[in-house]
């Protein structure tokens, strides 16, 4: 496959920060992973990725070891490959989803006490932004795929980091990278795609209503729902594994 990144290393103009080859190959690579257009089964062999994004082998086996200490790739007997979560594991990165979420309210709550530096209320002018896009959303559903994992993405880390700590913010959007393959093969009906918009409005109009009470049981039954889909989703993806190993064409 023909390199999307280019061989050159080349200084970009005055004033601007040059980004390290490493960086950028960490980046991409991360991005192909999260969004599957590098297979969850290959083997992410140095040579042929450097031929991918145009660099030598040095830039690749930094953005590896990366990723590897991100928990975003996993060493096999054989070599490195995506981090792919055993259902156990899918489902403590949930509850972890939860725990984080819950968070934001939590401080939210505890703002009004003897406590400085929490806020009393979310940032409302965030939630009103996700809101807005929400309802466009409702409007015209967004095709299934990458586009829209990540649009769900943001309204959950933008929520959060709306409760005022970027670092939870952060924490859940490492969680997100680790779940991000297994969501993004999964495609969703439109019932889903409805509900889910659904939710999100709901949660978001429940926060600008001052009502955090129900906007966090709201959330914590649409992560549950979410949660519940992709391990049945999971568990039929390997039963239909195992049932084409005993067959052939």
């Amino acid at each position: 496959m023909a390199g999307r990144g280019s061989g050159e290393d080349t200084r970009p103009a005055a004033g601007r920060r040059r980004v390290p080859l490493a960086a950028r190959v960490y980046d991409e690579l991360r991005h192909d992973l999260a969004t599957g257009e590098l297979a969850p089964t290959e083997r992410l062999r140095a040579e042929r990725l450097a031929q991918r994004y145009g660099v030598s082998r040095t830039p690749v086996r930094e953005a590896l070891a990366r990723l590897q200490a991100d928990g975003l790739v996993q060493r096999h007997p054989d070599g490195l490959y995506l981090y792919r979560p055993r259902l156990n594991e899918l489902d403590e990165l949930y509850e972890l989803r939860i725990v984080l979420e819950s968070r934001g309210f939590q401080r939210i709550a505890a703002g009004g006490s003897v406590q400085v530096h929490i806020p009393t209320e979310h940032d409302l002018p965030t939630v009103r932004g996700e809101l807005a896009r929400w309802l466009e959303y409702r409007d015209t559903p967004p095709e299934p795929g990458p586009e829209l994992v990540a649009a769900d993405e943001r309204f959950h880390t933008e929520l959060l980091r709306a409760a005022g700590n970027s670092a939870l913010a952060e924490a859940l959007a490492a969680v997100y990278l680790r779940v991000r393959p297994v969501r993004t093969m999964d495609v969703p009906t439109a019932e889903r795609v409805a509900a889910m918009t659904a939710d999100h409005i709901t949660i978001a109009e429940q926060v600008l209503a001052g009502d955090d009470e129900q906007a966090l049981h709201t959330l914590t039954v649409h992560i549950e729902s979410s949660r519940a889909h992709v391990r049945v989703r999971a568990e039929q993806a390997i039963a239909f594994t195992k049932l084409g190993r005993a067959v052939r064409d």
